[in-house]
């Protein structure tokens, strides 16, 4: 009987320390957790305006990656009229250009690009422009046909042109004596019930006329 008491009364000690030990776990527990709610919220707009701060750092990273890729870029972009096919059109940065879209008449787009300080479009016939775009207001087949009549009289050579971001498109590039006392490189293109005009004047110009201008046109058919 006795052996069996001093048994009961270890089990019951055994017990009794067993429920202190997890009574002092969880208040441990219970004082970790609130002291961490606590710090998060008495620091919350600290945090937050931390995590703010790290976003626009990272976001002003990727506006100035973006800003000095766009300035390495030597090319500048042109959108014309939806109403024309929204021709695309890239040339130099450095070059200026006025693109007349309110005329109307035989060419609702007309434009004049050249290196530098644009001289007056009234100068056209003697000054050599690097680039002209117009939209003629006349049938493809039409515009043809007047280069087809040069070519006949041995002004002009005519052979067969896609752009290359356009090759389903197929006109004719024209070279020689566009006009009287203008030479040049002219591509055109039909474009809806209207005809694109493209060309360079001269031959100082050609070779940003192939690898900028050409390489990067296109408009929707």
């Amino acid at each position: 009987m006795k052996l069996n008491q001093d048994g009961g009364i270890n089990g019951a000690v055994i017990a009794l320390v067993f429920v202190i030990l997890l009574l002092i776990g969880a208040s441990s527990f219970a004082f970790w957790a609130y002291s961490g709610r606590q710090n998060y919220k008495n620091n919350a707009d600290q945090l937050i305006s931390k995590a703010v701060g790290s976003a626009k750092q990272k976001q002003q990273s990727t506006d100035d990656a973006s800003f000095a890729v766009a300035e390495q870029n030597p090319l500048t972009q042109y959108i014309g009229p939806q109403a024309y096919g929204t021709i695309s059109l890239y040339y130099p940065k450095n070059w200026s250009s006025y693109v007349n879209t309110n005329s109307g008449g035989g060419y609702p787009v007309d434009g004049y690009f050249y290196p530098g300080t644009l001289p007056s479009v009234s100068d056209s016939g003697q000054v050599n422009f690097a680039l002209r775009l117009q939209v003629e207001n006349n049938a493809y087949a039409t515009v043809l046909q007047t280069f087809q009549s040069a070519q006949q009289n041995g002004k002009v050579t005519i052979k067969a042109y896609s752009l290359p971001k356009l090759p389903s498109v197929v006109g004719v590039e024209v070279t020689g004596q566009l006009e009287n006392n203008l030479t040049g490189t002219l591509i055109v293109l039909p474009l809806r019930s209207t005809a694109l005009e493209v060309w360079t004047e001269g031959t100082g110009y050609l070779t940003e006329f192939n690898n900028d201008i050409l390489a990067n046109l296109s408009f929707s058919p």
